[in-house]
């Protein structure tokens, strides 16, 4: 049952959101959370996660899906551009991996490219990780993730918003969304982005909560790489190419951080002389096709062998347009 404190609440946060769905009705909403199983967190309640509570402008209400068991979760966050590079998801993969390999909660914004990535790893890892909406629990953006917000969910994490269950997904919710990004996690790491990338907003944020904010290099050429050159030519930002780069500057992360016995540490299958080639040849940017027939001379049945052994032992991935990347 609802409280006349609580309805209050709701209501004024739902009229931050012009967008929300009129006239608002606070005990509907609770009763459909109560429904679906979903749970309103108010700040200032003793089940409201106070790493959040502790910064400013921190949600009056957040409303969590899943197993949003924060009290003892260390939570690190990655962001980056919705249309990165082979080089950039490669990179999300490695950092969400180590980091859900070693205990830590991986929260991210559940848009396309680096984030889903990020949440997608730490699921495979068997890790958990939780994301943060700019729209209601009942309308997530973007559509395509629907199927990564239920495995969120199933796998004991939890999808996050402040936005009132119908709430569409407006611009302005995506800044606001940052900082609850930032506010849950010990540091954030930035993966790719545009020199006016969200992530770069995210980035900021952290830093103005008192939080570690990392960004991975990348090629010096690539559109993708002028966000994270940006935080680190500034001093914004530490490098970070991998996880114990985090952990040595993030005390609160090192210190909750459980040490992968060296037994569990994945050893890349051995590759032959020519896959070494085909490995070379696609460290960078996807390589297309033709450009490795070129620079083989192999012939097409020959190179569709290797690229094939390649896939099965996970060394390389086929992206659209018959180009090929390393993993």
């Amino acid at each position: 049952m609802i409280t006349p404190e609580t309805a209050s609440v709701l209501t004024a946060n739902a009229a931050k959101f012009a967008q929300t769905p009129a006239p608002f009705d606070a005990g509907a909403e609770w009763r459909r959370c109560e429904a679906r199983g979903w749970r309103v967190l108010l700040l200032g309640s003793a089940e409201y996660p106070q790493l959040l509570a502790s910064v400013d402008d921190a949600p009056q209400v957040l409303y969590a899906r899943g197993e949003f068991r924060h009290e003892e979760a260390a939570c690190l966050a990655i962001v980056g551009s919705r249309r990165p590079t082979a080089y950039g998801l490669s990179m999300a993969r490695r950092i969400a991996t180590e980091a859900a390999g070693a205990g830590l909660v991986v929260v991210s914004g559940l848009a396309r490219g680096i984030d889903s990535e990020a949440h997608r790893a730490a699921l495979k890892a068997g890790g958990v990780t939780w994301g943060v909406l700019g729209s209601g629990l009942e309308r997530p953006y973007p559509g395509e993730n629907k199927g990564l917000i239920d495995e969120i969910a199933r796998q004991g994490g939890a999808v996050l918003s402040e936005v009132p269950l119908d709430g569409p997904p407006m611009p302005e919710n995506f800044p606001r969304r940052n900082r609850i990004i930032s506010g849950l996690s010990w540091a954030t790491v930035v993966i790719e982005g545009g020199e006016r990338s969200g992530s770069l907003i995210t980035a900021h944020i952290s830093a103005e909560q008192g939080r570690g904010v990392f960004a991975v290099p990348g090629r010096a050429d690539s559109p993708m790489s002028q966000g994270p050159i940006r935080l680190l030519y500034a001093g914004a930002a530490r490098v970070a190419t991998r996880l114990e780069d985090i952990l040595e500057d993030v005390a609160p992360l090192r210190l909750a951080a459980k040490p992968r016995p060296a037994a569990e540490t994945p050893r890349a299958p051995a590759a032959s002389a020519r896959e070494k080639r085909i490995l070379e040849l696609t460290g960078g940017e996807p390589a297309h096709l033709e450009t490795l027939l070129r620079e083989t001379g192999w012939g097409l049945q020959a190179l569709s062998r290797v690229l094939l052994e390649l896939e099965l032992k996970g060394l390389i991935e086929e992206m659209p347009g018959q180009r090929y990347a390393k993993r």
